[in-house]
Formats: C-alpha cells, structure tokens, sequence
C-alpha cells in the first residue's frame, strides 16, 4: 500500500514487559515474607485511593504460572520484575526465608523453560520496615545491607539469570518517599531526601559489586532511572534557567554521579544544605561502569520560572492543545530526545528502555474483548522514536512495555490502568488485551508497520 513502511529492529532486541513486586504479587504475609514500607503507608488513612493495597494486587504469587503462559502468547523475550526484599530477608538482612527464594528460583525456571530472559530489578521501592525502622535509604548502613541482599539473588539465581537491575527509578524513593511524602515511609524531610538520595546512589554501586563478583563472566548489570526531556515554557532567559534548573534535580542528580562520578556542581551548590557528607571512595563505588543504562520514559517535562518552589524554582505545566493520558501529557518524540540526549551526552553505549506506557481508560467489551485503541497508538509511535534513534546510530538494546498486567499503582490503586493484560481485581481474570495482540504480532515480526510519508511522526 502506498505510503505504508515497515521498520525492522535489530536482531537480538530485547522485547519485553515489566512489573512490580508490591504491584502485583500479593500474598503479602504468606510463606514467611516480612512486611514492607508500602504494607504499612498503604493502609494509613488517606494515603491511598479509597485506602486500597497490594494485599492482594493480582495475585501473581499464586498464578505465576498462568502468568508466564500469557508472556508466551505475547511473545515476550525478556521479562523485567522485581523482587520482594523482605520476602527475601524478612528482617532486611541476617535471616533467609527460604520460601521466598524458592518462589524466584521457580519463576525463573518458568520463564527461562518459556524461552523468556528473566530480567529481576532488586528494588522496587519496598523497604523491608525493620530497615526503615533502623533508618531506612537516608541511613548509610541500609547500602551495606542492599549489597548483602543483591549477595544472597546473585548466589542463588546467577547462574541461570544474565541481566540484572539494581534499583528502580531512585529519584522517586528518594523525592516522593522522603520529601514529599506521597510515597512510602511518607516524610517530607529535605535533609532525609538528600541524604537518601546519596545512600541509593552508593547502594546501587555495592551491588553491582556484589552481583560481578557472584555471577559468571557475561552477566549483564545496569539500573534504571526515570527519565525525560525538559523544555521551558517560553524562549525567556528565566524559563531557559527554569528548565535547565529542573533538569538538574530530575535527570543530571542520577545520570552524573552514575556515568561522570560527580554530583552537578549547579545542583550540589542548591542542596548542599541537604546532601550528606560524601566519604572517600564514594563516587568511584557509584560510578562503578555498567553494562547498560535502564531508561524510563512516559512524558516530557515543560516548565516555567517559579520562585514559590523551593530549590529549583521551577514549575511543571501542562500545554495546552495536546493529547493527554490519565496522567500525562503524551509527547512521542520526547523518548527520541532521551535516548539522542544520553548517547551525545553521556556516551552509554548500550541504552535499555525499561519502562514505557500508558493509562487509559479500558474495559472488556460484550464480545470479551479490550479494545484500547489509545495504547495500541501510544506504544506504536514511541516505538517509531525509538527506531529512530537506532536509525541514526544511537545503541538502544531492548524495549519494554509498563506494564504486563493492571496492577496497584502505588497511592492511585487501582484507578490507572497500564496494563497489555486486563486483569478484573474481582475475580483476578487476565484477559489479554488489543494492545497486547499487537505488541506480539511486533515481537513475532521484530519490527513496526507504519502509514504515512514520514515513519517518524506520530501518526
């Protein structure tokens, strides 16, 4: 048809999908696990939507197996989850729970017998609460303990798991946990942001240490951050600075100590007041070399001069004019603009996108079906930035999808909707959505059918 490409991907992408521990595993006192932070922060009264929690989420402890079958049919390669610390470790360290190891050593298995790579994430913001109590992230003695953890995954999986996240998006545990309190422990502490932020960052370090040194030559380590473009509202110098500011505090606070081995000198000057002192050897552990760099992207931030918001003075918007989700505005091009950006920037040189998608509205339809055109839509144009990216040369190793399955979506519940799989929480059905259809037929085919003169626009 006139108009119409197709864009393949590399040989060996990773197509995956990803999820949460807490998000959807459940069982959240069975077999020995310890409670969690989020146990606790969700069942506080007006943290959460309508006061829901993960006690149950969709139950994917018990139905792991039926869980694996559908990434099968999806025709996932790669599967990104995390694991439950104190499933792991009930107290946080010390103590073994067998039971919860047995439970990952299974899943692996299940996915490596599906022909699926398993890809754990070690922390996915689920403190185990004996190390909050203790101090939790803003106390230096939690990084030793993360590394005894990562110890305790790498001899019991290593030799079957190749591809291994330490943290999850530490910008978040330590600005939406400890500073503005919309997130488990829930403190708005400055001083204990900053000094979480640098215990992440050190603990992420440690355990790259500790998984090379327990896992054979070839495994892959990296970590994932949140990431995206921030554009100023208007060409005036004050939003320029805005923008630049903004940036510093959500991109360049975790992409230069990790990549460069430095906080920016811009943003260490502004939270000087917050950060901990750094001990020597510190920066060299942070920025430890990786073997890849996890990139999240949803949205792009635009932002305007703000003198009410402390630190940063800048604010985000929302334009007007443009296409938005349950949360976020949708800006295809933005993921291009990241991936350009830390390969021009920072030279990784090999980028995983870990987590991409969308709320939306859905529901399954008379017939049994989910018809979730927007996500269809969504993913297919990120996709296009995405080989855009590796049309110019820029090293993007895999992609995947936020998320496999509905799940609880932190103080949201179970109001937003990621999901390529439906999942009614009522009877905890799994029924696979358009988008997930789609999404295998990609897979099956390693590439993108586009119309249109330009592949690159969204269509």
């Amino acid at each position: 048809m006139a108009g119409e490409s197709f864009l393949s991907f590399p040989e060996n992408f990773i197509w995956g999908a990803a999820t949460s521990a807490y998000q959807i595993e459940g069982a959240w006192n069975e077999d020995g696990k310890g409670m969690s932070i989020w146990d606790v922060f969700s069942r506080e009264p007006g943290k959460t939507i309508n006061g829901e929690t993960g006690d149950t989420a969709a139950d994917h402890y018990h139905r792991w197996e039926e869980d694996v079958e559908l990434m099968a049919q999806l025709k996932l390669n790669t599967y990104r989850f995390s694991v439950s610390w104190p499933r792991i470790l009930p107290s946080g360290t010390g103590v073994i729970n067998p039971a919860g190891l047995d439970f990952y050593d299974r899943l692996v298995d299940g996915l490596l017998a599906r022909g699926i790579q398993p890809a754990p994430t070690l922390f996915h913001w689920d403190l185990p609460l004996p190390l909050h109590e203790k101090g939790g992230w803003p106390s230096r003695e939690t990084a030793h303990y993360f590394a005894e953890y990562a110890q305790v995954l790498a001899r019991r999986l290593g030799d079957r798991v190749k591809l291994w996240i330490t943290h999850n998006e530490p910008f978040v545990t330590a600005f939406a946990g400890y500073l503005m309190g919309n997130h488990a422990p829930g403190l708005n502490d400055p001083l204990a942001a900053g000094r979480a932020i640098h215990t992440l960052l050190l603990s992420h370090g440690y355990a790259v240490e500790a998984l090379r040194a327990n896992t054979p030559a070839g495994t892959q380590v990296g970590i994932t951050l949140n990431l995206a473009p921030v554009h100023p509202a208007t060409g005036s110098e004050e939003d320029r600075l805005a923008a630049w500011r903004y940036d510093g505090a959500s991109n360049r606070l975790f992409l230069d100590p990790i990549l460069r081995g430095c906080y920016p000198e811009d943003v260490a000057a502004v939270l000087s007041a917050m950060m901990p002192e750094i001990l020597p050897g510190d920066m060299e552990t942070i920025s430890t070399p990786l073997d890849f760099l996890g990139a999240n992207y949803y949205s792009r931030a635009v932002v305007r001069h703000d003198p009410a918001f402390p630190f940063i003075e800048a604010s985000p918007l929302q334009p007007e004019g443009n296409e938005y989700s349950q949360m976020w505005e949708i800006y295809p091009p933005g993921i291009y603009e990241l991936l350009k950006r830390l390969w021009e920037d920072y030279q990784v040189k090999n980028i995983i996108v870990t987590e991409n998608g969308v709320p939306v509205p859905d529901g399954i339809d008379f017939d049994g079906r989910v018809r979730d055109q927007r996500r269809v839509r969504y993913l297919r144009d990120h996709l296009a930035q995405v080989h855009r990216a590796l049309s110019e040369g820029i090293p993007v190793g895999g992609y995947m999808v936020w998320s496999l399955l509905d799940n609880f979506e932190w103080a949201l519940g179970y109001q937003m909707r990621f999901g390529l799989i439906h999942v009614d929480f009522q009877t905890l059905r799994r029924t696979i959505k358009d988008s997930g259809r789609w999404y295998a037929q990609v897979i099956q085919e390693n590439g993108l059918h586009l119309t249109g003169s330009n592949p690159y626009l969204p269509c």
